[in-house]
């Protein structure tokens, strides 16, 4: 099985950190590191390294990976898939994913930000003050959803937060916009997937019909244009657009507004 979800870059450079956190010798480490990589428990692509996405932890052998393996799990920003069976974790995934479908089938479409937002929150989903979802806006993974202050997601989106999604504060992401977290390997007969968590920082602006695919990570007050697939870092303040999100200018810094996407005029929303 070789289902997984993104962790980081240059994973081996940062073992000597890892063992003094496990406390362990870094040799040790190592051998933990070279065992996880041929038992399908991490994945290195390059710079890239990432873990199984089924939560394999008490089905690791080797008791230093076993530990390993739960600290890069757990530094990751979501909740990952269980094992199922007759077990907790396996009852909560399922009730999490009825509550969440309950949500995208009937919630989303009720005009009432409180209540699409007191539904979001109970099911896991972080979202801060004077921040809203207007209606008909799917959410999926929503207990890894993490929203802040005084953004706003517009009509007709997709939020596909199983991976990790996190939007920053003043955030506003118009009609129509996708943001997916994940994928298929389209290199392997089995089709596994892949993920990586996506973040968007403060004061961005993501345009109608804009296609944020996993991995996508948005900087400070940066703009994707409409109609523009990104799928990787854009520096703060850039606006990308068109084909392979290429650079257009620069915004005006110094950003300082409310988005308030949550008042009166919106209260149908």
């Amino acid at each position: 099985m070789k289902h997984r979800i993104f962790h980081s870059t240059e994973l081996r450079e940062r073992l000597l950190d890892y063992a003094e956190r496990l406390g362990c010798s870094q040799a040790s480490l190592h051998s933990a590191f070279a065992y996880m990589l041929n038992h399908d428990i991490l994945f290195e692509e390059g710079p890239r390294f990432s873990i199984a996405c089924v939560n394999i932890e008490r089905r690791i052998e080797q008791p230093l990976a076993r530990r390993f393996y739960a600290l890069l799990r757990d530094e990751i920003p979501s909740t990952i898939v269980p094992l199922y069976g007759l077990n907790w974790e396996t009852f909560k995934d399922r009730w999490l994913r009825a509550w969440e479908q309950t949500y995208n089938i009937l919630i989303n479409k009720i005009p009432s930000h409180h209540m699409r937002l007191a539904w979001l929150r109970l099911g896991g989903a972080r979202i801060g003050k004077d921040s809203t979802i207007w209606r008909n806006t799917e959410v999926i993974g929503i207990e890894n959803l993490r929203i802040g202050e005084d953004s706003v997601v517009g009509w007709h989106c997709q939020l596909d937060a199983r991976a990790g999604l996190i939007i920053g504060d003043h955030v506003t992401i118009a009609s129509h916009v996708l943001i997916i977290a994940g994928g298929h390997d389209l290199q392997a007969a089995e089709f596994w997937s892949i993920g990586a968590a996506l973040r968007i920082e403060d004061y961005a602006w993501i345009a109608s019909r804009a296609l944020l695919a996993h991995g996508a990570h948005i900087g400070y007050g940066a703009v994707v244009t409409a109609n523009t697939l990104v799928n990787k870092a854009v520096a703060p303040y850039k606006i990308v657009g068109g084909s392979g999100a290429k650079p257009m200018g620069e915004r005006v810094q110094g950003l300082n507004y409310r988005v308030g996407g949550k008042g009166l005029f919106t209260l149908l929303h």
